[in-house]
């Protein structure tokens, strides 16, 4: 099995990781589907309130593509319908029934299957949502046949999900799946491995595949750095992603006939007082998991008081869903952390602080590699002019000039954003870049902005 070592990134050390232990199986009182969590789609409603729906029905469609939709991971009655501005589409919310009402799908050989057998059966559920095309992170065409198809077994993120726990015993499901998405491309399925401890993964037991071992600091795990390395994507070219638990769903889909996105997500956090795992669906609450997890309301830090910021997801790159918000579709971890809106004395000329990391080794807490710190959301300091610096380039291990394109999408200038790399990034690549960028601009805003005009004048 060949091995690529990454020499670049950072691995941040953060307080708050998940034991390895299920601390619940929660059963959400409502359960909020959100379109805002499907990037590059335009919702049309299917239900209303009052309607009684099942686990594996549509809730809404794309209006792009109306063969795209969106189910309920529940069954129940639709609570409410939330709109925000001009009547845009937030969320529908849905009271869930204590035992699950399933759809019925018809069950597939998927040794015998065709691909428009497995295509119909994915459409029809609404699973087809987790298949993410790269260029742009958006949700695959199932008119399109992809170059390769990717799989990250790990996730290197701060705080994430292990993998290896939370799939243990899916791998006869994500056999069944990887099976079935091979047929929809013409080259080869590839399954990328943590070189520190892949060989007891459950995903390292797959067959007809093409394992990698990647090994060093994050962004090792992200699919964005596996592709560049493994089959970098240029123009008119499409690579597939499909993360671990999405593939566990399809291929209990293809087996069993039912829509169960249920997965263990890690409640993480330095603000959680019993970090482990819980075991829901996507639209739960986080202040349920919160609660789980016992997270605390409010702490004093340089002696002013901060409360809760609530991640969808892990601290680089998660969504800010606020006390009210829920568990993203594609998310498999949340994470509490301490609102950062303090100001300290001296701030950075502080010669002691221990208590702080650095990746510039501006504090003597660089002599303690593996200590695990406190993080918070203050960002130390304001926005500032975007200089040319190698800083970027010492954390994005991708053949890519990270500055050049940045500010090529500043400059909405296509042609250079094709040159400098926008088809093979999304803005969780950048996301370390944000953490250690000096200027404190928001990076993987600018990627998402390319990413959009992109779509815009390429449709």
């Amino acid at each position: 099995m060949e091995t690529i070592r990454l020499h670049k990134g950072l691995d941040l050390h953060l307080k708050g990781e998940a034991q390895k232990k299920v601390l619940q199986t929660l059963v959400p009182e409502v359960v909020s589907v959100k379109p805002s969590d499907f990037r590059n789609m335009v919702p049309k409603l299917l239900v209303a309130e009052g309607d009684a729906v099942k686990a594996g029905q549509f809730l809404f469609q794309d209006k792009k593509r109306p063969q795209i939709g969106f189910s309920s991971p529940v069954s129940g009655k639709v609570k409410a319908i939330v709109r925000g501005e001009k009547r845009k589409l937030l969320a529908v919310e849905i009271a869930a029934d204590k035992e699950t009402q399933y759809v019925q799908f018809e069950p597939l050989s998927v040794s015998k299957a065709s691909r428009q057998e497995i295509q119909k059966v994915l459409l029809e559920s609404g699973l087809w949502a987790g298949i993410i095309q790269r260029p742009y992170g958006i949700i695959a065409n199932p008119e399109d046949t992809p170059k390769a198809i990717v799989i990250s077994a790990f996730n290197s993120a701060p705080l994430a999900a292990d993998v290896n726990f939370t799939m243990k015993n899916e791998a006869d499901a994500i056999q069944i799946a990887v099976d079935a998405l091979a047929k929809f491309t013409s080259g080869k399925v590839y399954v990328n491995l943590n070189a520190e401890n892949g060989n007891g993964s459950p995903l390292n037991l797959l067959r007809n595949v093409e394992k990698t071992m990647f090994k060093g600091p994050h962004p090792a795990g992200n699919p964005g750095v596996q592709i560049n390395h493994l089959c970098p994507i240029g123009k008119g070219e499409i690579v597939w992603t499909v993360q671990p638990h999405i593939l566990a769903a399809m291929g209990k889909l293809l087996s069993k006939g039912i829509y169960d996105v249920t997965r263990l997500v890690a409640v993480t956090g330095p603000r959680a007082v019993n970090p482990g795992y819980v075991k829901c669906v996507p639209g739960t609450a986080v202040k349920d998991l919160k609660a789980i997890a016992g997270a605390v309301d409010t702490e004093e830090l340089y002696g002013q008081p901060t409360g809760v910021r609530y991640v969808s997801g892990n601290p680089l790159n998660g969504e800010n869903v606020g006390e009210n918000g829920s568990l993203g579709f594609y998310d498999d971890s949340v994470t509490f952390l301490a609102e950062g809106n303090y100001r300290e004395i001296f701030g950075w000329a502080k010669p002691f602080r221990m208590k702080k990391f650095s990746m510039s080794k501006s504090y003597f807490s660089w002599l303690c590699p593996k200590k695990q710190y406190s993080a918070d959301t203050n960002v130390n300091g304001g926005e500032r002019a975007f200089i040319v610096s190698d800083v970027y380039g010492k954390v994005l291990p991708m053949d890519i000039y990270p500055v050049y394109l940045l500010k090529a999408i500043l400059a909405e200038d296509i042609e250079k954003m094709e040159q400098f790399g926008i088809y093979e990034v999304i803005g969780e690549d950048f996301a370390l870049c944000e953490y250690v960028d000096p200027s404190k601009i928001e990076i993987q805003k600018i990627i998402d902005q390319g990413i959009d005009l992109m779509l815009k004048e390429m449709a």
